[in-house]
């Protein structure tokens, strides 16, 4: 197996922590986009940190390595476990002559607008969608891209932005597929956090629709329920294990639409 090396204009990482990676075909990748809540907020544990050789993250450097959280890097003091980590574990169960590469890329706070061409996201100071093509353009090339998972909306549940946001979420997912020359790749969208310190407003019930009708609206796509998932203690981010539970039903919602796109 050929041993790969990515960087972005920084110097490469001592051999031992670039594990080879396995034949294009073999190797399974998955975007991780969206807010907060894809990123991650939970806590991190020694547990969390555990490497498995069949799961592996594209880092901040653009280099493979192995994934632990926290997997993304746009709040770094801040970053921790999300649901990507468990998710690559669990679809790495399903065959173990597969490897699984996620491409870490939310950005928290940021609205669906700054996932546009050319957006630019002030608070991190970021181009979100820009850099998370760039980041796909270096990391694509290793493997082959098997699904786009997607969790926002927290942002742009306002009476304004709320009313914006089919159409903006239709047309990224639109978008993806195409310049991602992946017109039929699973795109699965998260449910915001329901939790009874902090009720929805009609906005946000709005937003939440939209996630609820993708899969009848577009193509292979799905949704995953937050039900019974709890805080951190801020009403607005999972704790850790509710992360986990998430990356578990983010699994179960893609082997879902595997089967069913699955040829008789």
């Amino acid at each position: 197996m050929a041993c790969v090396s990515l960087t972005f204009g920084q110097t490469d990482r001592e051999n031992s922590s670039s594990p080879s990676l396995p034949p294009k075909e073999k190797f399974h990748l998955y975007l991780l986009v969206g807010q907060s809540n894809m990123a991650g907020r939970g806590k991190v544990t020694p547990e969390d940190q555990t490497k498995n050789p069949h799961v592996l993250m594209f880092d901040q450097e653009g280099q493979w390595v192995p994934a632990v959280d926290p997997l993304h890097f746009d709040k770094p003091k801040i970053a921790g476990v999300g649901l990507g980590r468990t998710f690559g574990l669990e679809i790495a169960k399903d065959n173990p002559e597969i490897t699984i590469g996620l491409i870490p890329c939310a950005v928290g706070g940021s609205p669906i607008a700054s996932w546009e061409p050319g957006a630019f996201d002030k608070a991190t100071k970021t181009h979100p969608y820009d850099d998370t093509m760039k980041r796909a353009a270096a990391a694509l090339p290793a493997g082959e891209l098997k699904g786009i998972l997607w969790h926002q909306g927290e942002s742009d549940s306002s009476p304004e932005k709320s009313e914006l946001y089919e159409e903006k979420l239709h047309e990224l997912i639109a978008r993806f597929r195409k310049e991602l020359d992946a017109p039929e790749v699973p795109f699965i969208a998260g449910q915001m956090g329901q939790f009874q310190e902090r009720p929805w407003n009609d906005a946000k019930k709005k937003v939440d629709q939209v996630h609820q009708d993708l899969p009848k609206d577009v193509p292979n796509t799905a949704f995953v329920s937050s039900d019974g998932l709890k805080h951190k203690g801020d009403n607005v981010h999972f704790d850790a294990e509710s992360y986990r539970e998430l990356g578990r039903r983010y699994a179960k919602a893609y082997r879902e639409l595997q089967k069913a796109n699955a040829k008789p």
